[in-house]
């Protein structure tokens, strides 16, 4: 969808500024349904104790109670370890804690600011009178907007922005229109955004009551089981119904606003390189229907610095999902019995608090069908196989677009089957099948080629966090456990459950993942091949020598792609042979050593898998999958070229894209919103494709979108990231 289009959706609904967003009702709302942290045990305790009195807690890193799914905290981006700065003037502190409390406690959010908008806040708006840094917009996603949260009013923002260009703009100095309601809307949400404002709402105040949180959670990282771990630097700040489906909800969340009761030993924050990368792949993931969380805003505090392999300056990306429940978030609740690691720790099961989570998570999140809730009829399995079946179809569009994720850790896994947690990540350039993105998976885990593997690793963990109330229900007569169902069972009950609850569904989830993963494959390389009806040969016989050659030959994976677009049955015509050779060499210009290759070989293997490939697509020319459209040619043509990407966030794109904002975020966040922009509209002709205009006959900014849709500097293929950010 372009911009303007998108624009003038997102003004048929009455535009709030995000104090104003409304919250669901109490019923949809995650933390009215799940269990708090006893020490923060509601929005009136959390800021009428714990903000004043006891802030540490939320910024110690502890175990929670076995019961809590989750603990209030607030946002506070602070270099940690935190510089407490002695009594001015000098004096002796008798209490060293209560001092430490007092400090912390006034740079809370908890001063209640005045809103200025004459439309009446959902929350109030606090902020900090000590804690007031430089605090820069430098991303906003208009499609993110569009699709989420329409009805958010974010005043005169992209007018600050500027418009996204590639090539340097020779602009007059222009002032600015904006009113000062426009100002006020975009500088409450950037203050929100940033962490530097808070939205919540007590008991007393009208409507629920509100506060922002963190997420408890476990999980097994690169195969050993490490404990707790939890939202360490992400705070879930609101939650909000879509205008036009009250029964979907939005969580926003911060990335990067500061320690959690999570963070075990680290700050809480995230850096300007690792933020840039997750707002911008979350909306690419999207505008190739590959289901992921959402990227909203990008929020920089330059004078905020944050120590990794180098010092490097905040950023906080605000992303957005209709939940981040993980599978991590279950183990939590029931970990893996006679389990050896090394980590913080981890709490007894609690399985009262598995059963809440589960029947909210089947309910209210994956609203799963089939179920009479009121008749009491068993979800613990059919919880588990729709997860498969939504991770399933998820990791199948990673494989066919070529995408490694590259922490496929258990806690990184979304109950939604939804792509999250952008870390060292990559899109294929040439293909290699083993190719590992993460340089810090020196065994190869997470290569391209393990990533269906891992998704039923994490799904096998799913079940045996499950399995005693799988089995419970089992010997329930397929019925729902209830309140209270394991408080007074003997161990060897408990054991006897969890055996049988592993055991019956395993097969059967397995079977889902495999079929699921690989009928999903199918029908998006068949896609990609302009080719409509499922035939069982497919892979065997064109998809996978496709990719055999692709690999041999060292190919670009989407440029590849990309020009077989192009490819009509009439090329193989002996009297058209020119155009056959033309279109090879097209496809051989995709690797980055054509000089160790031999032409002639590859081509004539080439001639061979076109001709198989043609004689495929002439099955379906008469056939009733093309029905309807006058020209079979044209049509097979368009269909290929909207789902195979022109642009592609490329690892050199971004590497280079990033040191342009870290050297200047004027310039740079110009640069960024059109990055963003071709990310979005990916199928787009960008760059004047098909033109034989040399590039230096291009207009400027024409010129940069066809280097941004190249393969890039030989240097950065293959490049490898790491997990820090």
């Amino acid at each position: 969808m372009n911009t303007l289009h998108g624009r003038s959706i997102m003004a048929n609904f009455r535009k709030v500024p995000i104090s104003s967003l409304p919250l669901p009702p109490s019923s949809h709302i995650v933390t009215h349904n799940l269990t708090p942290d006893p020490v923060t045990l509601s929005p009136a305790e959390f800021f009428s104790d714990v903000l004043p009195n006891k802030p540490s807690l939320q910024r110690r890193a502890r175990l929670l109670s076995k019961e809590s799914h989750f603990s209030y905290v607030n946002p506070m981006p602070l270099e940690f370890p935190y510089e407490i700065t002695p009594p001015d003037p000098p004096a002796v502190i008798e209490d060293k804690a209560g001092y430490i409390e007092q400090w912390l406690s006034e740079r809370e959010a908890r001063h209640l600011y005045p809103v200025s908008s004459q439309i009446q806040p959902s929350l109030n708006k606090y902020t900090s009178n000590l804690r007031d840094r430089k605090r820069e917009l430098i991303g906003l996603s208009e499609t993110c907007l569009r699709d989420c949260l329409p009805h958010l009013d974010v005043g005169d923002a992209f007018e600050v922005l500027g418009n996204p260009a590639l090539a340097p703009l020779i602009e007059k100095e222009v002032i600015s229109t904006s009113s000062p309601k426009a100002e006020a809307a975009r500088q409450e949400l950037v203050d929100v955004l940033s962490g530097h404002a808070v939205l919540m709402a007590s008991e007393s105040s009208f409507g629920p009551s509100f506060a922002p949180w963190s997420a408890r959670y476990s999980g097994h990282q690169f195969g050993s089981w490490a404990g707790q771990l939890g939202d360490g630097r992400a705070i879930s700040i609101h939650v909000t119904p879509h205008p036009e489906d009250a029964e979907t909800t939005y969580e926003i969340q911060l990335k990067g606003a500061g320690r959690t009761p999570f963070s075990r030993t680290a700050d809480g924050l995230a850096v300007l390189r690792s933020s840039i990368r997750e707002y911008l792949c979350s909306e690419a993931m999207h505008a190739l229907s590959i289901p992921t969380t959402r990227s909203l805003s990008l929020i920089s505090l330059p004078d905020l610095p944050v120590t990794r392999e180098r010092t490097e300056t905040a950023c906080i990306v605000t992303r957005i999902a209709e939940t981040f429940i993980r599978i991590g978030n279950f183990e939590a609740l029931s970990p893996p019995s006679n389990s050896f690691f090394l980590g913080g720790g981890q709490q007894d099961a609690d399985y009262e608090a598995l059963r809440q989570l589960g029947e909210w998570t089947a309910r209210r999140v994956l609203k799963l069908e089939g179920i009479d809730w009121e008749a009491g009829d068993a979800w613990g399995k059919e919880l588990l196989f729709d997860v498969a079946r939504r991770n399933a179809r998820m990791v199948a569009a990673w494989q066919a677009y070529g995408f490694m994720h590259g922490v496929m850790n258990t806690d990184n896994i979304s109950i939604l089957g939804l792509t999250i947690d952008y870390g060292p990540y990559a899109f294929m350039d040439v293909f290699d099948s083993y190719h590992i993105c993460n340089h810090s998976d020196g065994e190869g885990r997470y290569a391209y080629k393990y990533q269906p593997n891992m998704i039923i690793y994490a799904c096998r963990a799913l079940l045996d966090a499950l399995s005693p109330l799988i089995g419970a229900e089992v010997a329930q007569g397929n019925k729902a456990v209830q309140p209270g169902w394991a408080s007074s069972v003997t161990p060897e009950t408990l054991v006897s459950w969890r055996t049988e609850g592993k055991q019956l569904p395993k097969v059967e989830m397995e079977q889902i993942l495999e079929e699921t993963c690989a009928i999903e494959y199918g029908n998006l390389m068949r896609k990609r091949l302009g080719l409509r009806r499922q035939e069982k040969t497919d892979q065997r016989e064109i998809v996978q020598p496709l990719l055999d050659m692709m690999e041999a030959q060292q190919l670009d994976f989407h440029g590849t792609f990309r020009r077989l677009a192009f490819f009509h049955t009439g090329m193989m015509k002996e009297d058209d042979s020119e155009r056959m050779e033309a279109f090879i060499k097209g496809i051989l210009s995709g690797t980055p050593d054509p000089d160790r290759m031999d032409h002639g070989k590859v081509t004539e293997e080439w001639i061979a898998w076109l001709d198989k490939y043609s004689a495929r697509i002439e099955t379906e020319r008469h056939g009733e999958e093309w029905a309807g459209e006058a020209d079979f040619d044209s049509a097979r043509h368009h269909a290929a070229k909207s789902v195979n990407p022109r642009f592609v966030l490329r690892q050199w794109v971004l590497e280079e894209l990033i040191k342009k904002v870290e050297a200047d975020h004027d310039s740079g966040k110009r640069i960024m919103a059109k990055v963003m922009q071709m990310a979005c509209t990916p199928f787009e002709p960008w760059g004047a494709e098909g033109d034989d205009i040399p590039s230096d006959d291009l207009p400027a900014e024409i010129r940069e979108e066809r280097r941004l849709c190249g393969l890039g500097d030989k240097r950065f293929l293959g490049f490898q990231c790491s997990c820090s950010s």
